[in-house]
Protein backbone atom coordinates (compact mmCIF):
# COMPACT_ATOMS: atom_id res chain seq x y z
CA UNK A 1 0.00 0.00 0.00
CA UNK A 2 1.25 3.41 -0.91
CA UNK A 3 1.51 5.92 2.08
CA UNK A 4 0.06 9.10 1.85
CA UNK A 5 2.14 12.39 1.92
CA UNK A 6 0.56 14.61 4.64
CA UNK A 7 1.43 18.16 6.18
CA UNK A 8 1.56 18.75 9.44
CA UNK A 9 -1.51 21.24 9.87
CA UNK A 10 1.04 24.54 11.33
CA UNK A 11 3.29 24.18 7.79
CA UNK A 12 -0.29 23.92 5.69
CA UNK A 13 -1.87 27.01 7.48
CA UNK A 14 1.26 28.71 5.65
CA UNK A 15 1.14 27.29 2.31
CA UNK A 16 -2.76 28.27 1.49
CA UNK A 17 -2.01 32.06 1.89
CA UNK A 18 1.18 32.09 -0.25
CA UNK A 19 -0.63 29.41 -3.39
CA UNK A 20 -3.29 32.18 -2.82
CA UNK A 21 -1.50 35.14 -3.87
CA UNK A 22 0.50 33.27 -6.75
CA UNK A 23 -3.17 32.39 -8.36
CA UNK A 24 -4.05 35.96 -7.99
CA UNK A 25 -1.43 37.38 -9.41
CA UNK A 26 -1.29 35.32 -12.22
CA UNK A 27 -4.90 36.23 -13.39
CA UNK A 28 -4.21 40.07 -13.18
CA UNK A 29 -1.41 39.69 -15.01
CA UNK A 30 -1.00 41.44 -18.37
CA UNK A 31 -0.46 39.59 -21.89
CA UNK A 32 3.25 39.88 -22.70
CA UNK A 33 1.33 40.86 -26.16
CA UNK A 34 -0.54 43.73 -24.74
CA UNK A 35 1.56 47.31 -25.78
CA UNK A 36 2.00 48.27 -22.24
CA UNK A 37 2.18 52.54 -23.26
CA UNK A 38 -1.04 52.02 -24.64
CA UNK A 39 -2.56 50.09 -21.68
CA UNK A 40 -5.78 52.32 -20.16
CA UNK A 41 -5.27 55.37 -22.86
CA UNK A 42 -8.08 57.55 -23.35
CA UNK A 43 -9.32 57.44 -27.07
CA UNK A 44 -8.89 60.18 -28.87
CA UNK A 45 -11.48 62.82 -28.90
CA UNK A 46 -13.67 62.67 -32.40
CA UNK A 47 -14.02 65.86 -34.36
CA UNK A 48 -16.79 66.38 -36.46
CA UNK A 49 -15.34 66.85 -40.08
CA UNK A 50 -12.07 67.38 -39.08
CA UNK A 51 -10.50 64.45 -41.51
CA UNK A 52 -12.15 66.31 -44.80
CA UNK A 53 -10.99 69.79 -43.18
CA UNK A 54 -7.63 68.61 -42.51
CA UNK A 55 -7.11 67.24 -45.42
CA UNK A 56 -7.87 69.87 -47.68
CA UNK A 57 -5.31 72.05 -45.66
CA UNK A 58 -2.76 69.70 -46.53
CA UNK A 59 -3.63 69.24 -50.31
CA UNK A 60 -2.83 73.41 -49.78
CA UNK A 61 0.50 72.36 -48.29
CA UNK A 62 1.59 70.12 -50.97
CA UNK A 63 -0.23 66.66 -50.40
CA UNK A 64 -0.76 65.24 -53.35
CA UNK A 65 -4.01 64.25 -54.08
CA UNK A 66 -5.68 62.92 -57.63
CA UNK A 67 -7.97 65.36 -59.59
CA UNK A 68 -10.59 62.74 -58.55
CA UNK A 69 -10.05 63.10 -54.80
CA UNK A 70 -9.88 66.66 -55.13
CA UNK A 71 -13.49 66.64 -56.66
CA UNK A 72 -15.17 64.33 -54.22
CA UNK A 73 -13.50 66.10 -51.27
CA UNK A 74 -15.25 69.41 -52.67
CA UNK A 75 -18.66 67.52 -52.80
CA UNK A 76 -18.27 66.46 -49.07
CA UNK A 77 -17.68 69.72 -47.98
CA UNK A 78 -20.13 71.39 -49.88
CA UNK A 79 -23.42 69.01 -48.85
CA UNK A 80 -25.70 70.93 -48.04
CA UNK A 81 -26.70 72.25 -44.61
CA UNK A 82 -23.13 71.23 -44.02
CA UNK A 83 -20.91 73.45 -41.58
CA UNK A 84 -18.26 74.33 -44.23
CA UNK A 85 -20.70 77.76 -45.89
CA UNK A 86 -20.65 79.23 -42.26
CA UNK A 87 -16.80 78.69 -42.27
CA UNK A 88 -14.80 81.69 -44.14
CA UNK A 89 -11.38 79.76 -44.36
CA UNK A 90 -13.00 76.91 -45.24
CA UNK A 91 -14.34 78.16 -48.17
CA UNK A 92 -11.74 80.08 -49.02
CA UNK A 93 -9.29 77.51 -49.26
CA UNK A 94 -11.88 74.98 -51.03
CA UNK A 95 -11.96 78.19 -53.76
CA UNK A 96 -8.00 78.06 -54.18
CA UNK A 97 -8.06 74.69 -54.64
CA UNK A 98 -10.81 74.53 -57.27
CA UNK A 99 -9.70 77.20 -58.84
CA UNK A 100 -5.74 75.08 -58.85
CA UNK A 101 -7.69 72.30 -60.11
CA UNK A 102 -9.15 73.85 -63.09
CA UNK A 103 -5.96 74.57 -64.14
CA UNK A 104 -5.34 71.11 -65.37
CA UNK A 105 -6.54 69.51 -68.18
CA UNK A 106 -8.99 66.80 -66.97
CA UNK A 107 -12.35 66.74 -68.85
CA UNK A 108 -13.78 64.22 -66.60
CA UNK A 109 -13.70 66.26 -63.29
CA UNK A 110 -14.07 69.61 -64.99
CA UNK A 111 -17.67 70.03 -64.74
CA UNK A 112 -17.12 69.21 -60.88
CA UNK A 113 -14.93 71.91 -60.19
CA UNK A 114 -16.97 74.22 -61.79
CA UNK A 115 -19.92 73.45 -60.02
CA UNK A 116 -18.47 73.69 -56.80
CA UNK A 117 -17.18 76.89 -57.48
CA UNK A 118 -20.47 78.02 -58.49
CA UNK A 119 -21.73 76.90 -55.65
CA UNK A 120 -19.56 78.50 -53.47
CA UNK A 121 -19.56 82.00 -55.08
CA UNK A 122 -23.47 81.49 -54.31
CA UNK A 123 -23.08 81.19 -50.96
CA UNK A 124 -20.77 84.43 -50.98
CA UNK A 125 -23.36 86.14 -52.48
CA UNK A 126 -21.14 86.58 -56.04
CA UNK A 127 -24.16 85.66 -58.40
CA UNK A 128 -22.91 87.06 -61.31
CA UNK A 129 -20.03 84.37 -60.94
CA UNK A 130 -21.68 81.92 -59.68
CA UNK A 131 -24.07 82.01 -62.54
CA UNK A 132 -21.10 82.04 -65.31
CA UNK A 133 -19.82 78.88 -63.58
CA UNK A 134 -22.86 76.69 -63.16
CA UNK A 135 -23.50 77.14 -66.67
CA UNK A 136 -20.36 76.54 -67.94
CA UNK A 137 -20.60 73.52 -65.44
CA UNK A 138 -24.03 72.47 -67.01
CA UNK A 139 -22.62 73.14 -71.13
CA UNK A 140 -19.77 70.22 -69.78
CA UNK A 141 -21.95 67.93 -68.11
CA UNK A 142 -25.76 68.90 -68.67
CA UNK A 143 -27.39 65.50 -66.69
CA UNK A 144 -26.10 67.31 -63.05
CA UNK A 145 -29.55 67.51 -61.04
CA UNK A 146 -27.34 69.91 -58.37
CA UNK A 147 -26.00 72.48 -60.83
CA UNK A 148 -29.73 72.70 -61.84
CA UNK A 149 -30.64 73.11 -58.85
CA UNK A 150 -28.34 76.12 -58.20
CA UNK A 151 -29.08 77.20 -61.39
CA UNK A 152 -33.17 77.54 -60.25
CA UNK A 153 -32.09 78.99 -57.18
CA UNK A 154 -30.32 82.17 -59.14
CA UNK A 155 -32.81 82.64 -61.22
CA UNK A 156 -35.63 82.79 -58.44
CA UNK A 157 -33.41 85.53 -56.94
CA UNK A 158 -33.41 87.46 -59.97
CA UNK A 159 -37.12 87.31 -60.27
CA UNK A 160 -37.12 87.74 -56.83
CA UNK A 161 -35.16 91.22 -57.07
CA UNK A 162 -37.30 92.56 -60.75
CA UNK A 163 -40.42 91.87 -58.94
CA UNK A 164 -39.22 94.15 -55.87
CA UNK A 165 -38.56 97.14 -59.01
CA UNK A 166 -42.11 96.21 -60.05
CA UNK A 167 -40.60 95.11 -63.44
CA UNK A 168 -43.24 92.11 -63.52
CA UNK A 169 -42.79 90.65 -66.86
CA UNK A 170 -38.84 90.18 -65.97
CA UNK A 171 -39.95 88.57 -62.95
CA UNK A 172 -42.07 86.44 -64.88
CA UNK A 173 -39.51 85.58 -67.26
CA UNK A 174 -36.80 84.88 -64.24
CA UNK A 175 -38.87 82.75 -62.17
CA UNK A 176 -39.86 80.93 -65.29
CA UNK A 177 -36.70 79.50 -65.45
CA UNK A 178 -36.20 78.62 -61.83
CA UNK A 179 -39.16 76.27 -62.33
CA UNK A 180 -37.66 74.96 -65.81
CA UNK A 181 -34.20 73.85 -63.54
CA UNK A 182 -36.13 72.83 -60.97
CA UNK A 183 -38.21 70.45 -63.25
CA UNK A 184 -35.04 69.28 -64.54
CA UNK A 185 -33.27 68.53 -61.02
CA UNK A 186 -36.20 66.59 -60.17
CA UNK A 187 -36.25 64.99 -63.10
CA UNK A 188 -32.70 63.46 -63.02
CA UNK A 189 -33.01 62.71 -59.17
CA UNK A 190 -36.82 62.08 -58.63
CA UNK A 191 -36.04 60.88 -55.55
CA UNK A 192 -34.07 63.52 -53.97
CA UNK A 193 -36.86 65.87 -51.34
CA UNK A 194 -34.53 68.73 -52.03
CA UNK A 195 -35.59 68.83 -55.52
CA UNK A 196 -39.40 68.67 -54.00
CA UNK A 197 -39.43 72.11 -53.37
CA UNK A 198 -41.28 74.47 -54.89
CA UNK A 199 -40.12 78.11 -56.23
CA UNK A 200 -41.13 80.18 -53.29
CA UNK A 201 -39.22 77.32 -50.97
CA UNK A 202 -36.00 78.19 -52.56
CA UNK A 203 -36.72 81.94 -51.97
CA UNK A 204 -36.55 81.55 -48.31
CA UNK A 205 -33.66 79.38 -48.15
CA UNK A 206 -31.44 81.96 -50.27
CA UNK A 207 -28.58 83.02 -48.37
Amino acid sequence: MRRKLRLPLHKLFWCCPLLLVLVLAGCGSVPMTAPPETAGAPPAPVLPNYPDHALLKDALQGKTLTLKEKAELSDRLLVEGASTFKDGETMARLELLLLKALKEDDRQQRHRFLRNLGIIHYHQKHYKRARQELQASNELYPRDARTHYYLARLWAIEGAKYDRKGQKKKSRGQLKLAVTELALARKLEPTNPLYQQGVSQLLRQNP
